[in-house]
């Protein structure tokens, strides 16, 4: 079976891409639906007349105060339990720099491009908003980042599945958004640096990457050591999600021989389900109950800094990502999959709009101590990307019946050899299966002519 030669931007994947992203959306989508269910109680509960209570659990501090680490619930939600999360980011980023669509610097050019695009835009209408409104600039990266755990519990809501290629131009995306939402929290969200726990935390990074190279095995190795690693990043005063993202980039995500899969990917199929499906959501739960109030939902259309966020989400991320990737498929003259059109990029794109997650983490670290601010800001993320979710689903259920076509031909696997026809058009075997198959249906169909006609002239006879 030979691989495919299409390399058109949003082209055809290779079959062991396409397995591994079909996992792991498959993952991610499930998380998605949770995070959704979770940011939904979380609206809820914060609204309904057990606010206080909503109050209560999210301040409710636990941890040993000896260790620095006496930290409320919310707080725990933020810096522990998303740590998982970007600890699959970076073994995400790994993978894909590695053995993905980033390994080649060609294919890599466009998404990279369009999340850059995706992330500029939105903080320069942001800023722009704001210097007009004499507003505060502090939370320019709250709109910037793309949350695709809630793009894809959208496309599962609104019963869509996108061609595989935008699938993956879509996670390749939110990869890239990762790391540079990462860069944003690592050298604009940290300040009293204690250099004793920072070099504490460097030292046991090191230790985790030899025992790694050393081809040490054992969880109850690595889990307590990264614990460890944690806690000293968190006092050190860098983001403590910084921790996980290092550790995930450290592990091998290529395979050698007689490996099936990498390290990388190994510990990631083990891990992402706990982060997408526990970690993330409740974070959801502990940091998006605001009030959502009349008086409140008209603070976010008229207050620059909310206003900002909202058009940074549902124009900013659109205009970027498809005009980035525009210019970067005119510039380096890349054609465009004949199956697809612009239009079909343009829904992906304001899809992306989506920002929940980091930017509810963003948005928290912008406005630390302003208690107020900070929950009008979770609000306008929260409409942003409702807002995002709606124009998406529009543009996306104009091209369904295209996208129901394209996902059929994907899957179609009529020889039942588990690999879709699709990827052994070229294999000769494959076409010498089909021919059996076909000759054992006309086999067939010719003893049932006869059968048929047997029987109706056997009827006709006593008439």
């Amino acid at each position: 079976m030979s691989a495919p030669t299409d390399r058109k931007f949003l082209g055809r994947l290779s079959l062991p891409e396409r397995r591994y992203l079909t996992d792991a959306l498959r993952t991610e989508t499930v998380g998605g639906v949770l995070l959704l269910l979770a940011a939904v109680t979380a609206l809820v509960w914060a609204n309904s007349p057990l606010a206080d209570g909503y109050e209560t659990v999210q301040d409710f501090h636990l941890g040993p105060a000896a260790l620095g680490l006496d930290l409320s619930i919310q707080h725990w939600a933020a810096d522990g339990l998303l740590a998982i999360f970007f600890f699959v980011a970076g073994i995400e980023l790994k993978r894909e720099l590695v053995a993905g669509e980033l390994r080649d610097p060609r294919a890599a050019a466009l998404p990279v491009v369009a999340a850059l695009c995706g992330m500029i835009a939105p903080a320069l209408v942001y800023a722009l908003v704001n210097a007009v409104g004499d507003g505060s600039m502090d939370g320019w990266a709250v709109p910037t980042a793309t949350d695709i755990a809630f793009a894809l519990a959208v496309l599962a809501v609104i019963g869509t599945s996108l061609p595989s290629a935008l699938r993956a131009f879509l996670l390749t995306l939110a990869v890239v958004d990762d790391l540079f939402a990462i860069l944003i929290i690592a050298v604009f969200f940290t300040s009293d640096l204690n250099f004793a726990a920072l070099g504490g935390a460097f030292a046991g990074l090191v230790l985790f990457w030899v025992l790694l190279r050393k081809g040490v095995r054992g969880w109850y190795v690595y889990v307590p050591l990264a614990l460890v690693i944690w806690g000293l990043m968190y006092n050190s005063g860098v983001h403590a999600t910084i921790a996980g993202v290092a550790m995930g980039l450290m592990l091998r995500c290529t395979t050698r021989e007689g490996e099936e899969h990498s390290p990388g990917e190994h510990i990631e199929h083990l891990v992402r389900p706990l982060s997408a499906g526990l970690a993330v959501p409740l974070f959801a739960l502990f940091s998006a109950g605001v009030s959502v109030s009349g008086g409140a939902i008209h603070d976010v259309f008229t207050q620059p800094v909310t206003l900002g966020v909202v058009l940074g989400l549902v124009v900013g991320k659109t205009v970027g990502i498809f005009g980035g990737t525009w210019l970067a498929a005119r510039f380096t003259r890349a054609e465009l999959n004949p199956d697809l059109a612009w239009p079909d990029v343009f829904a992906v794109a304001s899809l992306a709009g989506i920002g929940f997650t980091v930017s509810l983490l963003i948005g928290e670290l912008a406005f630390a101590g302003d208690d107020v601010l900070t929950d009008e800001v979770k609000a306008s993320v929260l409409i942003g990307s409702l807002i995002a979710a709606v124009c998406a689903s529009v543009l996306l259920k104009l091209r369904v019946r295209k996208y129901q076509a394209l996902c059929a031909d994907e899957e179609r696997d009529e020889d039942q050899d588990g690999i879709p026809d699709i990827y052994e058009e070229d294999d000769p075997e494959y076409h010498l299966r089909m021919a059996e198959i076909y000759e054992r249906k006309a086999a067939e169909h010719r003893q049932r002519a006869q059968v048929a006609g047997a029987s109706r002239d056997g009827t006709a006879r006593p008439a």
